[in-house]
């Protein structure tokens, strides 16, 4: 079983040098329950509708322990909501979870369930996030396969820090994220 860390909303917009002109990626987490509606978390925006959002990307959940990973890596804190996800998670498969895996967040009448739908693919905004080369940060980030991933809600609720997180279904024969992954060029 896994746990809920942080559940993580926009902290505040910022203007960025991309096409958008301004991104959501500062997520910061949330004290106490919050929402969880078709689109994500309330309170919660995306800048680039375009490439994130939606019903299939309504909540993209990071491990705790690709977190850590990346932490060493960089020589740095990276706190809940750092990577820009929503819900930062410990004890699950996250970066090699398999397409239409199932996830009950909570407990009782206001649990959530979400599924997996497909891996986050880096982009520039991401880099220039993070303060690294841009093409060097997404190629990084792009072959460490630690890419966390999206998933769509099947049942809205509420969740919070500390929720337990329980895997009802794994499909039997389905790819992984990461086998259809196709990584920026």
């Amino acid at each position: 079983m896994g746990r809920l860390l942080a559940a993580c909303v926009v902290h505040q917009l910022h203007d960025d040098a991309g096409t958008v002109g301004t991104t959501a990626i500062d997520k910061r987490p949330v004290d106490g329950p919050v929402k969880v509606g078709p689109l994500g978390l309330y309170a919660d925006v995306q800048a680039d509708r375009r490439h994130h959002g939606g019903e299939l990307q309504a909540v993209y959940a990071y491990a705790a322990e690709d977190a850590d990973w990346w932490a060493e890596q960089l020589q740095r804190e990276v706190p809940p909501g750092w990577f820009g996800e929503n819900i930062r998670v410990s004890g699950l498969e996250v970066s090699r979870a398999v397409v239409g895996t199932r996830w009950r967040v909570g407990a009782g009448a206001d649990a959530v369930e979400l599924e997996v739908t497909k891996a986050r693919t880096p982009c520039m905004t991401f880099a220039r996030w993070v303060g690294e080369d841009g093409n060097g940060w997404v190629k990084r980030f792009s072959d460490a396969r630690r890419l966390g991933t999206y998933l769509r809600v099947v049942r809205t609720g509420r969740i919070r820090e500390g929720d337990p997180i329980e895997v009802l279904e794994v499909p039997a024969g389905a790819p992984t994220i990461l086998e259809r992954y196709e990584p920026p060029e």
